[in-house]
C-alpha cells in the first residue's frame, strides 16, 4: 500500500454513529487519524486495510478493532458488507459499568485484537445486535434514546469480547483482572511511565508476577506491551506531525533525544530520523 497523507477523523454527534455497509467501496486517498473507537463487522469483504503499519487482508466474516489514536486506511476498491460503528469515551460512559471489562480488553491494546475471525453462528448473533442498534440510531429522538443505544453497544461489546479465546477462562479471576487493569494503565500512562515496576506497584504485585500474567494472556511480556505503545505513538508522530525528534522524545518522557533515538532504533532497527525520511507528505 502506498504512503498517503493524513486526514483527521470527522466529528460526530453524541460521539456515536453506526452505518450499514452494503458492498460499500472505500476509495479514501488518505489515512484516517482515529478520534473515536471504531468497529467494523465484516460479513463479506475484499481488499486490504492498513492499521498503523500493519496490513491485513479482508476476506469476510471478521471483526476489525481500531482504537482512538490509531491511523488506518483501506486500499483502493476495498469492498465491505456489514456494519461500521464509531463511539467516543463520553458515549461509552452511558453503558452499564459491567461492560467495561469487555471494552478494556478489546481497545486498551487494540493491536492484540486488531483483526479477529468470527464463526458463522457468532456473526449472526452480532449482526442481530447491530440491526437493533441501527434501528435505535435511525429512530426519531425520544427520552433516553442515547441510553438505549448504549445498552445495545454494551451487548455488542460483550459478544465481541467473548470471541477472544482466553476471555472465557475465568473472566473475574485475579490474572484476568490484573491483565485488564494493566492494559488500562498502560493505555493512559505509557507516555509518562515506561518501567514495568511502576505498573506492578500500581497493581500491588511484583514485576515478575505481572510479566508472567501478561505473558500467559497475550504471549508478550509486560515490557513488550509498554514498548509497543511507545513505538506505535512514536511512529505516528514521526510520520504525521511536524514535531522535532527532541519534542517527540520529551513528550514521551525520555530524558534526552539520544535516549529516545536509542530506544526507537532498538525496537525498529532504524533511527527515528531515517524512519521519518522514508515517508512523504508528512504533515500535509
Amino acid at each position: 500500500m502506498s504512503v498517503k497523507t493524513l486526514s483527521p477523523d470527522t466529528e460526530i454527534k453524541h460521539s456515536f454513529k453506526i452505518n450499514r455497509l452494503n458492498n460499500t467501496v472505500f476509495n479514501e486517498q488518505s489515512l484516517i487519524s482515529v478520534i473515536y473507537n471504531r468497529i467494523f463487522i465484516i460479513n463479506e469483504g475484499a481488499g486490504k486495510v492498513m492499521i498503523d503499519e500493519t496490513v491485513f487482508d479482508l476476506t469476510g466474516q471478521e471483526i476489525l478493532i481500531i482504537s482512538k489514536g490509531q491511523v488506518f486506511s483501506f486500499s483502493s476498491q476495498t469492498k465491505i458488507s456489514g456494519f461500521e460503528i464509531y463511539f467516543g469515551n463520553c458515549f461509552w460512559e452511558r453503558t452499564p459499568a459491567s461492560a467495561s471489562n469487555c471494552k478494556d480488553l478489546l481497545f486498551n491494546d487494540a493491536a492484540l485484537h486488531q483483526k479477529m475471525s468470527i464463526q458463522k453462528d457468532d456473526i449472526s448473533a452480532v449482526n442481530s445486535v447491530c440491526e437493533m442498534l441501527l434501528n435505535e440510531y435511525t429512530a426519531d429522538d425520544y427520552p433516553n434514546k442515547l441510553d438505549a443505544m448504549a445498552a445495545y453497544l454494551k451487548i455488542l461489546m460483550i459478544k465481541l469480547a467473548n470471541i477472544v479465546p482466553y476471555f472465557h477462562d475465568g473472566i473475574d479471576d485475579f490474572d484476568n483482572q490484573t491483565y485488564r487493569n494493566f492494559l488500562e494503565l498502560v493505555s493512559s500512562q505509557y507516555n509518562q511511565m515506561h518501567d514495568v515496576q511502576y505498573y506492578a506497584d500500581a497493581l500491588s504485585i511484583t514485576a515478575r508476577k505481572l510479566s508472567d500474567i501478561v505473558k500467559k494472556k497475550c504471549g508478550k511480556g509486560a515490557k513488550e506491551i509498554i514498548a509497543g505503545q511507545i513505538i506505535a505513538e512514536s511512529k505516528r508522530q514521526l510520520q504525521f506531525s511536524a514535531k522535532t525528534i527532541k519534542e517527540i522524545a520529551y513528550g514521551l518522557s525520555f530524558s534526552t533525544p539520544e535516549q529516545f533515538s536509542h530506544f526507537f532504533k532498538k525496537h525498529t532497527h532504524i533511527p527515528p530520523l531515517d524512519y521519518r525520511k522514508t515517508f512523504v507528505n508528512i504533515g500535509r
